[in-house]
């Protein structure tokens, strides 16, 4: 184990990345539930697409921790799956079989992307100070992922306001909020991991740990069928071609499921993986070599990429780098064994959804804020005081919470950081590949107003 994960070239040890990888999974355990909830309102059955998210989550996990040896898990991204059924299915009349083949499609385009290092280079073209925005930015998204989650923010009213402390969940939540800075503050090992346990366990008096209303394993094995290989059937990828006059609308839904998916796996890395040193100046130096896929960044991208076209074999949606993540990055996660952790934790949870489901979102919202505020330490690195570089910056990094979207706050970053450079007269310092981007993306943004 030591050999093959590299633990002490990394840093760590066996029980800190099973205690990342616990960490990571309770934090993103709600996807579980939540998305077979959402993708059964375009007509899926919900324990087929309860069983493809697990199965998804699995093989992209061990994907990302067996070939790329890093900490990163990987399931059915939420917005992603929102987008899937709301406007893909309900707004442009597709149906889910239709879908789920632009997402095989969508996860063919990433591989392309990735085998030809278009996502590397992309990566080495965003400038430095737009790389700590975004780390600082996904710190923001990553506690506003939290308090929206445990509905402590709500826009009942239109905009954004804290609720009102009258629910056991919100108490719930607060206490976990005190005792995880407590631990934290007090340097206590596993700090984040002991204070889901703990209040999940205080909420059980409360009523807020409860199970959700799930299926029984043997239930959806006999679901999956429905879903699995559906893109092969009669509805599925041969249709979407069958009629010319919507061929333009195909290629543009699925241009938009690739540019979120991409960016949204892009800002998870350069957000988690630079400051934590996952990604090493070494692993850097191998990657500028272009030769083959020797850095982990390299791995961890094709790992990525893979896990789309493989989750929407099983029936789901995108299956992406989830920024729950650095939750476990958080706590010392480094290597492989940490996603492996979590891949067994998704195993167990097929036939255990019941227990798995009762951890309640006033339990992991408490981890989510604290790991948002370590990683906000990001923006420290920028010159606030030269607008140049502060403009950029807070686009890239506010918008990723105001947005709820990682890919629009570097949109937001990339449209921002061109608009100075070309009113400073430094046009030619944007790189290429920058350019590129920021018309793929105010192309996107005019495709999806013409929807």
């Amino acid at each position: 184990m030591e050999k093959f994960f590299k633990l002490k070239e990394n840093g760590t040890t066996v029980g800190t990345e099973i205690m990342a990888g616990l960490t990571t999974f309770f934090a993103m355990s709600y996807i579980i539930v939540v998305n077979p909830g959402i993708l059964s309102q375009s007509g899926m059955e919900w324990g087929a697409v309860f069983l493809a998210t697990i199965i998804a989550s699995i093989i992209g996990t061990l994907i990302m921790g067996l070939v790329a040896n890093v900490p990163y898990a990987q399931a059915p991204g939420m917005g992603l799956n929102a987008f899937f059924v709301y406007t893909v299915c309900a707004g442009l009349g597709f149906t889910w079989q239709q879908a789920l083949s632009m997402v095989f499609i969508c996860g063919l385009l990433n591989i392309i992307l990735t085998v030809s290092k278009l996502r590397k280079y992309i990566i080495k073209s965003i400038p430095v100070a737009m790389q700590n925005a975004i780390g600082g930015g996904i710190g923001i998204f990553v506690a506003y992922i939290g308090l929206l989650n445990v509905g402590i923010i709500n826009f009942d009213g239109g905009v954004p306001a804290l609720s009102t402390l009258n629910q056991p969940q919100f108490w719930v939540f607060l206490i976990g909020l005190v005792l995880s800075a407590v631990l934290l503050v007090k340097k206590v090992k596993g700090a984040i991991l002991i204070s889901i346990i703990v209040t999940t366990l205080i909420g059980i008096p409360f009523n807020v740990t409860v199970p959700s209303d799930t299926v029984s394993f043997t239930e959806a094995c006999q679901a999956l069928p429905t879903t699995f290989l559906a893109i092969f059937k009669e509805g599925g990828i041969t249709s979407l071609f069958s009629d010319v006059s919507k061929l333009p609308l195909v290629l543009i839904t699925i241009f938009s499921f690739s540019i979120s998916d991409t960016f949204d796996t892009i800002g998870t890395f350069i957000g988690t993986g630079r400051r934590s040193g996952i990604f090493s100046e070494e692993d850097e130096k191998l990657m500028e070599s272009g030769s083959g896929f020797k850095s982990r960044l390299d791995k961890a991208l094709f790992a990525d990429a893979t896990a789309t076209s493989i989750g929407s074999l099983f029936g789901t949606s995108n299956t992406t780098t989830f920024v729950e993540s650095a939750s476990g990055i958080g706590v010392g996660g480094r290597t492989g064994l940490t996603s492996i952790v979590v891949a067994i934790c998704f195993a167990l949870s097929a036939f255990l959804a019941t227990f798995v489901s009762a951890v309640p979102f006033a339990a992991t919202a408490p981890a989510l804020v604290m790991v948002g505020v370590m990683m906000t330490s990001s923006f420290k690195e920028i010159d606030w005081s030269d607008l140049d570089e502060a403009i950029p910056a807070f686009f890239a990094g506010i918008f990723m919470a105001l947005c709820y979207s990682i890919s629009y706050g570097i949109a937001a970053g990339f449209i921002f950081y061109c608009i100075v450079k070309i009113c400073k007269g430094k046009a030619k310092e944007i790189h290429p590949i920058l350019w590129v981007c920021t018309g793929l993306f105010i192309l996107n943004f005019v495709l999806l107003a013409l929807l």
